[in-house]
């Protein structure tokens, strides 16, 4: 038998993989089946950014005169209708992994004793175990966050209502997202970050989301030194250049990223920080106890906690498969999808172009705002990364990364046929470079 700790993408994708090449698996979950993803990050922004579209869209049409006002935002009934969706989801994915053959222990929290996986009394002894626990909200240390009217993701739907100033601690992809959304939704949004915001994005990326909230507030540098209670509202001390000052708002949302949830993993190497250490192979420093998923560490991204539980299962299979994390594809969704990926090469050029008018940009030419299509290009006409802000982003994004793990160059577009109309511009950009390149080996 193979016990699996964690039914999230990592935990739920190993042990499909396993259970359809023969093995006996038992798959441990305490909550609900999806993870990290299905009910506190992925799928809830999802929900909620088509809605925060939505308004932007309607308000669009309202000012061209061609719709009338924007519609009104029920915000219990959204919360309330996004969890009706979202079991939905889950019971698709029970079912599939049932389907698949794995036996699904939910209910109660499954711990790791150095040994083996141990469920309230019981002890699971498996052949292996793959420990895939997931993440949890990074918490700063500030002195009142446990106040009421403090959020994460995690316990997002207890906001009652939605509030008229609300405040957002992080400077990364997550509290964008969430700063996108709910200046849609008619808050007045104030970002803390505690350094550079969005510093680690591509140049390009970074600009066009700060020109997406426009209509937030965005303090750099800023450090939380503690939070209050002040009757129905909350009061937040910040510092920011050596001046400390009191702010005033409705609601806090903690969005400073993700920590690997492994509390209840004991005898293991873990990092300070509580990373499960894991080779390239997913193997722990135990025979037979693999890792996969946010509990290893960053990136934090369900596409890499999938893949790694993938090569955690082939390996448990005798495959000896290593894990690849080369060109992974990201993606920032705030009105369009903000997306990218890079192999970092050292002498790589960027082409840049403005979005192309179609699906979802047609109505954004007048204001000059149909996004834009990026790409580097490493001197031998190698694709080396990319960027684009656009309906489709995200999806471009994936297969480019493909292309550029597969050492594609930008004469392989010589013959690219597209789909017309379309908001991609990366294979206009290829097409383009293609002919630079062949011009200057013609001098």
């Amino acid at each position: 038998m193979i016990v699996i700790l964690g039914g999230g993408p990592a935990g739920r994708l190993a042990a499909i993989r396993l259970a359809t090449a023969g093995r006996e698996v038992t798959l441990v979950e305490k909550g609900g089946i999806g993870g990290q993803c299905l009910h506190y990050g992925c799928m809830p922004v999802c929900a909620l950014n088509d809605v925060a579209r939505h308004i932007q869209a309607a308000g669009t049409f309202s000012e061209l005169g061609i719709l009338g006002k924007v519609p009104d935002l029920d915000f219990t009934a959204l919360l309330h209708e996004m969890t009706k969706v979202q079991e939905t989801i889950a019971g698709v994915l029970d079912k599939e992994t049932r389907d698949a053959g794995v036996e699904i222990l939910y209910g109660q929290e499954g711990k790791f004793d150095g040994r083996e996986v141990v469920v309230g009394s019981e002890r699971l002894n498996g052949d292996a175990v793959i420990l895939s626990t997931g993440s949890r909200p990074a918490l700063p240390d500030i002195d009142g966050i446990h106040n009421v009217g403090v959020f994460t993701p995690h316990s997002l739907k207890a906001m009652k209502s939605l509030p008229k100033r609300l405040i957002i601690i992080g400077g990364g992809i997550m509290a964008a997202e969430f700063a996108y959304i709910f200046s849609r939704f008619g808050s007045r949004v104030t970002v803390l970050s505690r350094s550079g915001f969005l510093k680690n994005l591509d140049e390009t990326i970074r600009k066009r989301a700060e020109r997406e909230l426009a209509g937030v507030e965005i303090r750099e540098g800023t450090d939380v030194l503690a939070v209050r209670r002040a009757g129905e509202t909350l009061e937040i001390t910040v510092k920011h250049g050596g001046k400390e000052s009191v702010i005033g708002c409705d609601a806090i949302l903690v969005a400073a990223g993700l920590a690997p949830n492994s509390g209840m993993l004991e005898g293991i190497a873990k990092r300070p920080n509580g990373e499960v250490i894991v080779d390239d192979y997913m193997r722990t420093n135990l025979p037979g106890i693999f890792a996969a998923g946010d509990v290893t560490g960053p990136p934090f991204l369900t596409p890499v906690a999938r893949l790694q539980g993938i090569v955690a299962a082939d390996n448990i299979l005798g495959a000896q498969r290593k894990m690849d994390y080369s060109a992974i594809p990201q993606a920032l969704n705030l009105g369009y999808e903000l997306a990218f990926c890079s192999n970092n090469h050292p002498r790589a050029k960027p082409l840049v172009i403005p979005g192309v008018a179609g699906p979802g940009t047609f109505w954004a030419v007048p204001s000059s705002d149909t996004g834009f299509a990026k790409i580097l290009v490493a001197p031998d006409g190698t694709l080396s990364g990319m960027a684009t802000a656009s309906p489709g982003g995200g999806l471009i994004a994936g297969y480019v990364a493909l292309l550029m793990r597969r050492h594609f160059s930008v004469h392989d577009f010589s013959d690219f046929i597209e789909v017309h109309p379309s908001t991609d511009g990366v294979y206009g950009l290829a097409k383009y470079a293609s002919e630079v390149l062949k011009k200057r080996e013609h001098r």
